[in-house]
């Protein structure tokens, strides 16, 4: 009979520890959660923030090649060429079509 109340105490001990650390589990679960949520709103943010950096650099940039800086003067050069060598393939096609 006394092992059989020490089994049932110590099955009682272990059930009460069992809780105990999904008690804790949930706490832990319920606070990555909270952080994961934070994290998410975080990075949408910065996403937010980023989107809106480049289109002011896409802004900088076009307002220093209007200024003609030396570096502007050539990446608006190279675009013309870019855009030329577009409408002569679409000539050359076209033709070729005729």
């Amino acid at each position: 009979m006394e092992d059989t109340n020490r089994s049932a105490a110590q099955l009682e001990k272990n059930i009460v520890l069992l809780l105990n650390k999904l008690k804790d589990n949930h706490y832990a679960l319920s606070n990555l959660t909270e952080q994961l949520e934070k994290n998410v709103q975080q990075n949408k943010s910065l996403l937010e923030e980023n989107t809106l950096l480049k289109e002011q650099n896409e802004s900088l940039t076009l307002a220093n090649s209007l200024l003609g800086s030396d570096q502007s003067n050539v990446t608006t050069k190279d675009k013309i060429n870019a855009l030329i060598q577009q409408v002569d393939d679409c000539i050359n096609q076209l033709h070729q079509m005729s």
